[in-house]
């Protein structure tokens, strides 16, 4: 069985989509639970829920 490839989209003044077979890993080395297929990593540092976006960088004007 060949693994899903993996895709980064950046979105403009957004975050990073990732999809398609990839494992996501803390700090510690250790794996984090994924509950949808396409997550979206925040660029702008501003989010309260960091890796992931919240919406944060529409709040604080990021531009990327």
């Amino acid at each position: 069985m060949e693994s899903e490839k993996t895709t980064l989209k950046l979105l403009p003044n957004g975050p990073i989509l990732v999809s398609g077979g990839f494992e996501l890993l803390g700090a510690d080395g250790a794996p984090v639970a994924l509950d949808k297929p396409t997550v979206a990593l925040c660029r702008c540092g501003a989010s309260a829920r960091n890796p992931f976006c919240d919406g944060a960088h529409a709040r604080v004007g990021f531009k990327g």
